[in-house]
């Protein structure tokens, strides 16, 4: 399944990523000892059944060099087993008459006179080295980034148990048919529940290319984007420091300040680049600075699980969270011990999102399948002073997992849910209404986001696995409400 999907600012990828140097003696065995090389599992299979699991493992590695062999001689059957490649090993070596091979024959020359003996000039020359140059700049260029291509980001988690970032490609054209493509992916450790894209320069120059992953371990790892078969994050926020035992009698060490549940929301602070904000199953909320990689603050305002954490757009210090305790608490970061501004909820909250358009905005979806709309300025902080919304919006028949603003046309609200589908809202006056809604056969939807750059552009991911991209002025409900902010955008851009 998709768990999150995050777009890059065009231009933001370098051009030409490069290639992870291979890991050290010294850092295969910190991730042995950190454990980032083991499967993903529940640890409480018994001794025989891993020796058993051993000794297979040993028998196939065994039998799947001898077939690679057996085939690089060239005498592998289409239906070879196990067994038959073995043979066909030994039957190729005995023809091949190894013990023998340093005696001269006397039918054969060894050094030719041919066509490998020639001399060329220069190597642009040589057709050999020329169709290789050819290949190389080949790659390279399938390998580019142009400025013009979006990218999109995507947290995969997949049944096989291995977790990966995909970087996509999506490209437009003026015939309206895109072409999207994986221009890389990176393995991770573990199932991924979130992600964040940041531009904090971790490793000098102006600004760089990061992804922050919140997954169902305690720390936040954080990925180099620009860097190819990548093997560990640059960075690991929090974490388990030592585990001991199985099962039940497992003790844990945590790593000083670090999350002791998984991380299921991330937000990344666009003034204060170096600050990125977790929210956790430990129902504690957590302010990083990713420059120093240490915690600064730590919330324990909420008395459940917190799903959801957003920076508002226009006031960088004030942040707003959202539990399972049925709640959204806004706060500012810089007086945490100040109780804030309490929001209650008729279930569990989802996710939120700040109004880009408006600094006094927010809505929030819930498990019951409604979006609530509030105003802070009629916010009170007494908490047992009940805030009413702005408008209570019966968006879907069950959880509505993620929401999106779009960040060009002021009003027009996204929608995905459990339900399989994805919706547009058009929250004028505080009196929604449904502008469009389609099936993107993405199965349950639990991540939607809209392109900064193309701001009509959609990214979907859910349950099924399947990236989608909906271009949402091609309907017509869509273009005839909003689509005069499409022109401006793309007058803008091309001014």
């Amino acid at each position: 399944m998709i768990s999150s999907i995050a777009w890059l600012p065009r231009g933001a990828a370098n051009p030409v990523p490069s290639v992870a140097d291979p890991p050290s003696k010294e850092e295969i065995e910190e991730m042995i000892k950190s454990g980032a090389l083991e499967p993903s599992g529940d640890g409480d299979s018994e001794e025989d059944d891993e020796d058993m699991n051993v000794d297979a493992a040993k028998e196939a590695d065994e039998a799947a060099h001898a077939l690679e062999v057996a085939d690089a001689l060239g005498r592998t059957s289409k239906n070879t087993n196990s067994g038959t490649g073995f043979d066909d090993v030994t039957n190729s070596l005995r023809e091949l008459d190894m013990e023998h091979y340093d005696e001269e024959d006397d039918g054969i020359e060894l050094f030719s006179t041919g066509l490998g003996d020639l001399y060329y000039p220069s190597n642009n020359m040589d057709p050999y080295l020329k169709d290789k140059d050819d290949e190389d700049s080949e790659e390279v260029e399938d390998m580019t980034i142009n400025p013009m291509d979006a990218v999109i980001v995507c947290a995969r988690s997949n049944q096989d148990d291995v977790s990966h970032l995909e970087v996509w490609i999506y490209e437009e054209s003026d015939d309206g048919d895109a072409n999207m493509y994986v221009h890389h992916d990176i393995i991770i450790s573990a199932d991924p529940l979130c992600t964040a894209w940041l531009d904090c320069p971790l490793k000098g120059g102006e600004k760089g290319n990061f992804i922050a992953v919140g997954s169902m371990e305690p720390s936040i790892e954080i990925w180099d984007l620009d860097i190819i078969d990548e093997v560990q994050p640059c960075i690991v926020l929090g974490g388990i420091a030592e585990k001991k035992g199985k099962g039940k009698k497992t003790s844990i060490k945590y790593k000083k300040d670090s999350h002791k549940g998984p991380v299921l929301g991330l937000a990344w602070n666009k003034e204060y680049r170096n600050i990125l904000a977790s929210a956790s199953g430990d129902k504690r909320v957590k302010i990083w600075d990713v420059a120093a990689g240490k915690c600064n603050i730590t919330m324990e305002h909420h008395t459940d699980k917190v799903q959801a954490v957003a920076w508002n757009n226009h006031a960088a210090q004030v942040i707003l969270t959202g539990s399972f305790d049925r709640s959204v608490v806004m706060k500012d970061g810089r007086i945490p011990a100040h109780s804030g501004y309490k929001w209650s909820v008729t279930a569990d909250v989802e996710s939120l999102a700040w109004d880009p358009h408006s600094e006094h905005s927010f809505v929030v979806s819930l498990e019951d399948g409604t979006v609530k709309g509030f105003d802070i300025r009629a916010a009170k902080s007494d908490a047992a002073s009940e805030s009413i919304p702005s408008f209570t919006l019966h968006a879907h028949d069950k959880a509505v997992c993620t929401v999106s603003y779009n960040p060009s046309a002021p009003n027009l609200l996204a929608t995905g849910s459990e339900d399989k589908m994805v919706k547009l809202w058009d929250l004028s006056n505080n009196q929604p209404s449904c502008v469009a809604s389609q099936n993107p056969k993405a199965g349950a939807v639990f991540s939607i986001f809209f392109s900064e750059e193309s701001p009509f552009l959609l990214a979907i991911g859910g349950s099924k696995g399947k990236l989608e991209v909906w271009d949402t002025l091609s309907d017509a409900g869509v273009a005839k409400r909003f689509g005069n902010y499409g022109k401006q955008k793309i007058s803008q851009s091309r001014s």
